[in-house]
């Protein structure tokens, strides 16, 4: 998939902000889809494949986060939030319930432009290219990672990542006792680390333990560096 043929699905209500953003996105190239609430939304994404989903949070009839929640049921398409909420627990749900970034309105084209060709680039990875189809498993105390297969069983049950919780977990386990700051955690697993808020990384850290840890409060595998980052638990600790 070029950018220049990458096909987006552009949701939002408001006519000023369908016009705002896709008048740019198609001036780039981009083959842009609009719905204008939540129903139309999922009815669009049905009819035809998209590389990207741009999803407000607050739409009629269904709304994003039920939307966001129904997609990433049936699909890996990365999707960016759209929220003229500030409130921390807006966001936490969004990623919680699958979405791979978010924005806050108000925001600059600039910003918006970056964040797409991050989203794409980062969609575009072959990533069974990067991992070698014969890469053995990781086997951890509990917790088996299989890299090819992008799957994680604990204590012999199948934990349900999302896929960024996937890549920052893998990327982690790959170099297990290596510390990764969050700048580095956001450039490998969207791209960059403009206009990023670092926290978004804690919070998919926070998720991850709830799915792997015995005690999410007390890790035995995704340790915090205090004032630098995260690691993995070295295979021979």
């Amino acid at each position: 998939m070029a950018d220049r043929s990458a096909r987006i699905l552009l949701v939002d209500d408001e006519q000023s902000i369908q016009t705002l953003l896709s008048y740019p996105l198609r001036k780039e190239g981009y083959d842009v889809v609009q719905a204008t609430d939540g129903r139309q939304a999922l009815e669009r994404f049905e009819e035809q494949a998209f590389d990207l989903v741009v999803l407000d949070l607050m739409l009629p009839k269904v709304d994003g986060l039920e939307v966001c929640r129904r997609l990433r049921g049936r699909s890996s398409v990365p999707i960016i939030m759209l929220t003229a909420k500030s409130e921390e627990i807006d966001k936490v749900v969004g990623l919680e319930l699958g979405a791979d970034d978010y924005i806050t309105k108000p925001f600059s084209l600039r910003e918006f432009s970056s964040r797409i060709k991050a989203a794409l680039r980062r969609a575009e990875m072959t990533r069974p290219a990067e991992t070698a189809p014969d890469e053995a498993p990781l086997l951890v105390r509990d917790v088996r990672i299989d890299f090819p297969k992008r799957t994680v069983r604990v204590r012999g049950r199948e934990a349900q990542l999302t896929f960024v919780e996937f890549e920052i977990l893998a990327a982690l386990a790959r170099a297990p006792g290596r510390v990764f700051t969050r700048d580095m955690l956001l450039a490998r697993i969207w791209g960059d680390s403009a206009y990023r808020d670092p926290r978004t990384i804690d919070v998919h850290i926070r998720h991850l333990r709830e799915k792997l840890e015995l005690d999410p409060k007390d890790p035995e595998y995704l340790f915090t560096v205090r004032g630098v980052g995260y690691r993995f638990r070295d295979t021979e600790g």
